[in-house]
């Protein structure tokens, strides 16, 4: 087993661990560990709610659940070499569930306290529990269906520089500022801006600790240096190249999913869980300016479900309340395609809130198929078949 250069105690909050990572986004957060390129070694990590979320059948604790100590992340690593302008290649080796805590959760959040994607449909809050059990995974609170999942980081990335940093904080500010659409209701918020309230921000203190608490980004959003993408394919065997802004890069990571639809759609889409991390680290020198890099690139591991049949469902730039036309809208389009695809699993014995879940957390295929068709954008929702246990087919 590689070095586990972060180790956690599942019974203890972040800021109780021996070592403390932190939950911001900043350049002055200090590394825990330094590595040299080429070195292979572990990282654990806690759920992104730092435990808040426990294995009951109650919503309760998705409902109450506090924002403001997302997402609890393990770091930083300082890399030795890199400089702002290189590359840093880091390949994900091997992701797994930490032993005797083999089980994840996926959330439907409140619309007062974060909401999701289709939080006008679904605003109150829910919890699906699952069993991982190797490479699979089932639901007591969703029956009849098994599949494998594709386990990812949700958030990896390197720490900004001052300069982006406060590009970041001004851009958003100005998004809330601005507000958004008429036909955009401001809940969820537009942006999370900085927010000292439950920072965690490694060995950081006093007057210290209150300027960095200030200043430092949310992790909510992913940025020019990846963040929180939640990409599924982002899995074992895949190497992802990233911009590197400060000296020693600061490579952090959590978020843990056992398994996600395309999307994430309920917020807390995936299947949400603790585990750990073997990764490899290299540096390409001056790779920004060679490669033309903005934003981390990544090549998908060869590790992944292999599920052959699906069904399908399409959707359209056309708001499902007013009926309004949209422009080429792809948001409004996915929207439309994920609610056709819950109201036809309604018609199977699920019920909206499960369908929602399961959407959200099995391994489905979004896809942007249409967007010069004007004036319709058109999206794809792929569901792979063979996860439910019964035909869900029409016939």
């Amino acid at each position: 087993m590689p070095e586990v250069l972060f180790k956690v105690d599942l019974t203890k909050p972040m800021t109780e661990q021996e070592v403390v990572g932190h939950n911001r986004w900043h350049p002055d957060i200090p590394a825990i560990a330094s590595v040299n390129p080429g070195d292979i070694f572990r990282i654990e990590c806690k759920d992104w709610t730092d435990g808040q979320i426990k294995n009951n059948d109650s919503p309760d604790d998705i409902r109450d659940v506090d924002l403001t100590v997302v997402h609890v992340l393990s770091g930083p690593i300082h890399v030795n070499g890199a400089e702002p302008g290189d590359i840093l290649v880091v390949d994900l080796l091997d992701i797994g569930a930490l032993q005797g805590d083999e089980w994840g959760f996926t959330g439907i959040f409140a619309r007062d306290n974060g909401g999701g994607f289709l939080t006008d449909h679904f605003p109150k809050a829910a919890k699906a529990i699952w069993d991982l059990q190797g490479i699979y995974t089932s639901s007591r609170h969703i029956p009849g269906v098994r599949f494998a999942g594709i386990t990812h980081p949700g958030l990896i990335g390197c720490a900004p520089s001052a300069e982006l940093l406060s590009m970041w904080n001004k851009r958003e500010a100005e998004l809330v500022k601005k507000g958004g659409p008429a036909w955009k209701p401001e809940i969820p918020p537009l942006a999370a801006l900085p927010n000292p309230e439950n920072a965690i921000l490694g060995s950081l203190k006093g007057a210290e600790f209150k300027r960095v608490a200030a200043e430092a980004a949310r992790t909510v959003p992913p940025r020019e240096h990846g963040g929180n993408c939640d990409i599924k394919n982002l899995s074992k065997g895949s190497r992802i190249y990233f911009p590197v802004y400060v000296d020693g890069a600061k490579l952090s990571m959590g978020d843990i999913h056992f398994s996600q639809g395309d999307g994430e759609i309920s917020f807390c889409g995936a299947i949400e869980m603790s585990g750990y991390i073997d990764l490899h680290v290299d540096i390409i020198k001056g790779g920004v300016e060679k490669y033309g890099l903005i934003n981390p690139i990544f090549k998908p591991g060869p590790v992944e479900p292999r599920y052959s049949e699906y069904l399908v469902f399409e959707g359209i730039s056309v708001d499902e309340f007013s009926g309004e036309q949209y422009y080429l809208d792809a948001h409004v389009a996915y929207r439309r395609a994920c609610l056709n695809a819950i109201e036809y699993l309604k018609k199977f014995g699920f019920t909206g809130e499960q369908a929602y879940l399961l959407i959200s957390s099995a391994p489905v295929e979004g896809r942007i198929s249409g967007i010069v068709d004007i004036p319709n954008a058109c999206c794809t929702l792929a569901i792979p078949t063979e996860i439910f246990e019964k035909s869900i087919l029409p016939t």
